[in-house]
Order: C-alpha cells, then sequence, then structure tokens
C-alpha cells in the first residue's frame, strides 16, 4: 500500500485540498451567476429609467441598485450560498441589505466622480463608470463581505 492509498495519508490531504478548492470554484461560479443576473437587472433597470423614462442619472442608479439587491438577495441565499443560510434571514437580509447598500454606493460614487470631477455626462458614460468600473469594485467587495460576513461556512 502506498503512502497514498493510507487513511490519514498525504494522498488523503492532496484530496482534501482538491475537494477544497472544487467547493470553492464552484462557490464563485454560482456567486458569478447570481451576480450576472443582478447586474442583468440593474443595467437593463438603470438604462430604461434613463433612456426612456428620462429620469436623471444618479436617480436611475439608485433605483437599479434596489431592485438589483433584491435579485441578489434571493439568488445568494437560496442558491450562491444555500449550504450556509442561517435560521436567521433576519440578520441576512439585513446584513445583505447593508453590505449590498455600501456597495451600490460604491458604484454611485464612481458616477458621480465621472460626471462632477471628469465631466462625462454622456449615457455611455454613465454606462461605464458605474456599470463597468463600479461594478467591479463593487463585485469584490459584495464577495469577499457575503462570504464572510452574511454567509459564513458554518462547519
Amino acid at each position: 500500500m502506498s503512502g497514498r492509498e493510507g487513511v490519514g495519508g498525504v494522498g488523503d490531504a492532496g484530496a482534501g485540498a482538491a475537494l477544497l478548492r472544487h467547493h470553492r470554484v464552484q462557490e464563485v461560479l454560482r456567486f458569478l451567476v447570481t451576480g450576472g443576473a443582478a447586474y442583468l437587472v440593474d443595467v437593463a433597470v438603470f438604462n430604461l429609467l434613463l433612456l426612456v423614462l428620462d429620469v436623471p442619472s444618479l436617480w436611475s442608479k439608485v433605483v437599479s441598485s434596489v431592485v438589483a439587491i433584491a435579485v441578489a438577495f434571493l439568488g445568494s441565499r437560496y442558491y450562491t450560498w444555500r449550504d450556509r443560510r442561517s435560521e436567521h434571514p433576519g440578520r441576512e437580509y439585513a446584513m445583505f441589505l447593508l453590505l449590498s447598500v455600501i456597495a451600490a454606493l460604491l458604484q454611485v460614487a464612481c458616477l458621480w466622480f465621472s460626471r462632477h470631477v471628469l465631466d462625462l455626462t454622456s449615457p455611455l458614460a454613465d454606462n461605464i463608470s458605474s456599470n463597468v468600473v463600479g461594478m467591479a469594485i463593487a463585485t469584490v467587495f459584495r464577495f469577499l463581505t457575503f462570504r464572510s460576513l452574511v454567509f459564513p461556512d458554518r462547519s
């Protein structure tokens, strides 16, 4: 019998590490699916308000963010981190909402900076600043905080 086959041997540690990597990859992929759905809702609502209903860009972003946060919570609780749900969904929702608002403010701050500091005021500039740059920053923030503070490992 080789060391790889023995109970508690090196092979077991390697298999455990591979399983952990696989689990993390699956978790990131589920996060991206949920985030992708929320992102599509965010961009669609933002552009509907901005381009069709002529709502000012900052208000369009605020409203689209609120709608996207609701989509993201449902996806996170019932899909992305379904195995990390607690028995206290009210606490989860409150933390998720707080962290989502902070993430949305990061996006709004990028939009504000683009419009008021860089003086880029076209719909294309609004979309790039809030839905590309702001979303990239907010996505990293969301993954790290949701994973550790809202849906921590309960094992």
